[in-house]
């Protein structure tokens, strides 16, 4: 089986809902002397990471999916829960004396967020390299440590192995010249509308420039469903039929799992790109990012609901 070496994040999402608004307690003419305390009433811990959350889904669609991240002397329970679901752990470096990365999230009733971010052992991802791992046929540089992203971006590059690069929202790491060594180094770019405006602002290129410069440029658009871009052309990508809306967290890592699937099973690209979108519509109906039930029976089935034929 053809291997996929996802490089990015391990983390864990702590996520605590406010049963009340933000507003009602944050005095605006006194946030220069802001001290205020949320008791929250609900509170869950969630497996997160761009790392973890693409490889659940490849490993579902009966992938070969195999980390390459860091973690903390408190990811030990992340390692062992990759290994029980058959991803390849080869890239899982420990590095002692640190936390695995870390979100704390705060949700009022409004949807407003309050976000803190610990980035943790994942500062030290460059000290993972692509060639520690063996039989790695396509990979991915997912959001990540900058050092971290830029080396595996080049290290894919030298080594001949094809790479999707996801900057998400490691943009802002990045000036205009780093981004396009690693835009150049990949065969596929993949990002959502608001990460292509970044991408076109920073690079002073526009889409249709980039796309130019690698296989495909692949644009999500939500509810709208995600373009392709190609030299000479762009293929529009309807999106998958959605029951419930619950949680868009991991819908972006969802859909580019998708694409990894189609690209080493040397699919064309619109059959990629329709797996991808149900990929995306199947992750949005469940809380949490590796909560929804991914296996190649249901996905067959929302394909089928959503395109009118079966993908496999």
């Amino acid at each position: 089986m053809r291997r996929t070496l996802i490089c990015g994040s391990l983390a864990y999402d702590t996520i605590m809902v406010f049963p009340d608004r933000f507003s009602r307690h944050i005095l605006p003419d006194q946030a220069h002397v802001l001290s205020v305390s949320f008791t929250v009433g609900e509170m869950r811990r969630e497996w997160g990471g761009c790392s973890g959350n693409i490889a659940y889904n490849l490993r579902g669609l009966g992938g070969s999916p195999v980390v390459m991240a860091t973690f903390g002397d408190d990811g030990g329970p992340y390692r062992e829960r990759l290994e029980s679901l058959g991803i390849g752990v080869d890239g899982v470096r420990h590095v002692p004396g640190t936390y695995t990365a870390q979100a704390f999230i705060i949700t009022d009733l409004d949807d407003n967020q309050i976000t803190a971010f610990h980035p943790g052992a994942m500062t030290r991802s460059h000290d993972n390299h692509v060639g520690e791992v063996e039989g790695i046929a396509w990979g991915i540089v997912a959001p990540d440590g900058r050092e971290g992203m830029m080396q595996h971006a080049a290290e894919f590059r030298d080594a001949g192995v094809p790479y999707v690069f996801d900057p998400g929202q490691g943009i802002t790491l990045f000036d205009g010249g780093e981004l396009l060594a690693m835009i150049d180094g990949a065969a596929v770019v993949a990002c959502n509308d608001y990460e292509g405006k970044l991408l076109c602002e920073r690079t002073g290129l526009a889409l249709a420039s980039i796309a130019e410069r690698v296989d495909a440029l692949v644009v999500t658009l939500g509810a709208d469903g995600s373009v392709i871009h190609r030299a000479g052309g762009a293929i529009r990508i309807p999106a998958a039929k959605v029951g419930a809306i619950v949680d868009p967290t991991g819908c972006g890592d969802a859909y580019r799992a998708g694409l990894l699937y189609g690209l080493a099973n040397d699919w064309d690209w619109e059959r990629t790109g329709r797996l991808a979108s149900t990929l995306g519509a199947l992750k949005i109906g469940s809380r949490g990012a590796q909560n929804h039930v991914v296996n190649r029976e249901r996905v067959a089935a929302l394909y089928l609901q959503s395109f009118d034929h079966s993908p496999w």
